[in-house]
Parts: structure tokens; C-alpha cells; sequence
């Protein structure tokens, strides 16, 4: 299996309203002042609380990232006579930061708003503690600005293992989730899988909204998953770890017992280790699935099948040698 992060997957752009309109209820959080900015974008991830930069110290300042209002930075805000405030707060929306949320429901002062409306910056206000604001605001934005792309495939839990099965069409790929299902596992997404990758490298996968908890079964049509087979019949996300592809006889890349020979596929710059099933009349493919998974599993837990079929025959070898001798 090649190495993961062969490529550097890029981070997706995020605008503050886009921001607000994710977290607003999350941070219980509300738009003050500067609209007409909603449509800057944060260029980093990280949240930043300014300190020094409001007595006009800007050196290391992190201009690119959400700016937060804390209790002590409100409270030194506080101390100073309007015409000096105006002053620092003027210095502090010059470096044209994205946006700046007061937290504990703090008020702006009057000068905040006025120099939020002149330089287009979105003001923003919290009900939430400082530090906790920091924490699920960054969650937040790390969630919305990881990158994303779109597989093919039916995405399943099976076993606590989370398999993307692909093919070309009628390959049988959501009969045989519908099985797997039946067996226990837990569907993800069908047909369309989106995914993104977190901050840990791991790639996620999920469904998209309109499709989400549904099946388009051959013959049968749109199924609602949980409806049928109960809400743990279903996963709203799921870490992606073993790729199946279904194939016909003769077209699949097979590389011996060794699940591993039969390579990777590269999802985000994420090597992702990748099965090939043929796929033949009156061949259970779902059984076959999830034998591949829970193998996969084993492989994770330190026990490799082929490697101890290959230590045994070897001893045995070595022993009828050693009896000829």
C-alpha cells in the first residue's frame, strides 16, 4: 500500500456569512454590525483573540483569522476615553480582518459599530464564555474549510469498519449494501459519497443532502433506510478505511490473498487500501464484503492471516528436514 499524503490536498475558502450561517445557532451567535462584509473571506483556520494589537502593538498579529472580544479585552476597551478607544479600535479594523465576535454578550460600543459599517467588517456578538466560543468556533471552521470531494460509490459501516463499495453500473453495488444492511451493517450514503478530510488526515464520508438516509434499489425504486430497518440501520458520517470495487471476472485488478497486493486508491492525498471482487451469477457478495472487511480489521488489530499461513508452513518445512536428517 503506497504511503498517505502523497498529495497536499488544498483547504476550501470560507466566507464569514457562510461562517455565521453554520455556527450562528451552534454559538448561539447574531450579526450586529457591517453586513455589507459578509461576503469576506477568512483566510485561516485558527481563531485569534487580539490583546496587545488593541494598545496598537501589531507586530505578530494574526490579521487573517476571526478576531474574539473577550472579557479582558472588553474590559480594557472599557478603561479608555472615547477619543483614545476611537483611536485603537480604528487601528484595529485597518488591518482588514474577516470579522470580530464579542463574546458573553457583550455590546459593541457605538464606535465599533460605526468604524464596522465604514470598513465592511462583520461585527458579531455571543452568548457563549469566551474560551468555549474559541473551541466550537474552530471546530467549526476546520469542519467547513477541510477539503472536500465526491466518490462514486455506496459508503457502509460494516463492523465499526467504514467501506466504500464502487463499480460500474449494475455491478449490483447497492444490492449488495441492501444485504449488508440486512446483516447488521449501517448505511452511509448511496450512489453519491461526499467526502472531507479532518485535521487528524483521516478522510470522512458522508452523504449528500438530498440523498441522504435513502436507496435506489433495481426494480424496487427510492427506499428510506431507517424507515425499513430502524435508525441504527444508518450513519451520519463515517472515517473511510477500505475501498471494495466490484468487477466482472477477467476485468479485476487481483492480486492474490493478499488484500494489500491489490494497491490503494488516493482520496484527498489519502491512500486508501482498495479490494477487487469479481462479481459472478450466484456468487454471495455481500458475504465476500464483509469476510474482506472484517480481515481488514485483523490486519488493523496486528493478526495477518497469510503472513501466520506462511510462518506455519514454513516450521513445518523446517521439522520434516530436520525428521529426513
Amino acid at each position: 500500500m503506497s504511503k498517505s499524503g502523497s498529495k497536499t490536498a488544498k483547504r476550501t475558502s470560507v466566507s464569514v456569512g457562510i461562517f455565521l450561517d453554520v455556527g450562528g445557532r451552534d454559538l448561539n451567535m447574531e450579526l450586529v454590525a457591517g453586513e455589507a462584509g459578509l461576503k469576506r473571506r477568512i483566510p485561516e483556520v485558527a481563531i485569534h483573540r487580539p490583546g496587545l494589537a488593541l494598545t496598537g502593538f501589531f507586530k505578530h498579529f494574526a490579521e487573517h483569522r476571526i478576531q474574539v472580544l473577550g472579557m479582558a479585552e472588553y474590559a480594557y476597551l472599557s478603561s479608555l476615553e472615547v477619543e483614545e478607544r476611537t483611536v485603537r479600535l480604528r487601528r484595529f479594523f485597518e488591518r482588514k480582518i474577516p470579522c470580530v465576535i464579542m463574546g458573553r454578550s457583550k455590546r459593541p460600543f457605538p464606535e465599533m459599530i460605526e468604524l464596522a459599517e465604514e470598513f465592511k467588517t462583520p461585527v458579531l456578538r455571543s452568548k457563549m464564555i469566551t474560551k468555549h466560543l474559541i473551541t466550537a468556533a474552530t471546530i467549526i471552521m476546520e469542519n467547513l474549510s477541510a477539503p472536500r470531494a465526491k466518490a462514486q460509490g455506496t459508503m457502509l459501516e460494516i463492523q465499526g469498519i467504514g467501506v466504500l463499495i464502487e463499480g460500474k453500473p449494475g455491478m449490483g453495488k447497492s444490492e449488495t449494501a441492501l444485504a449488508l444492511i440486512r446483516h447488521g451493517g449501517a448505511l452511509v450514503s448511496d450512489d453519491v459519497t461526499a467526502l472531507r478530510l479532518d485535521s487528524a488526515g483521516s478522510v470522512l464520508a458522508a452523504a449528500v443532502d438530498v440523498t441522504r438516509f435513502h436507496m435506489e434499489i433495481r426494480g424496487v425504486g427510492i427506499v428510506h433506510v431507517p424507515s425499513l430497518f430502524g435508525v441504527a440501520s444508518v450513519r451520519g458520517e463515517k472515517r473511510l478505511e477500505l475501498v471494495v470495487t466490484l468487477c466482472k471476472p477477467g476485468e479485476c485488478e487481483l492480486g492474490g490473498a493478499n488484500l494489500y497486493a491489490h494497491g490503494s486508491r488516493d482520496f484527498l492525498g489519502v491512500e486508501i487500501p482498495r479490494v477487487h471482487i469479481p462479481v459472478a451469477p450466484g456468487r454471495d457478495i455481500a458475504n465476500v464484503v464483509e469476510a474482506a472487511a472484517l480481515d481488514y480489521k485483523l490486519r488493523i488489530l496486528g493478526h495477518d492471516a497469510e503472513k501466520e499461513l506462511d510462518e506455519n508452513l514454513i516450521a513445518l518445512l523446517q521439522r520434516g528436514r530436520a525428521g529426513s536428517e
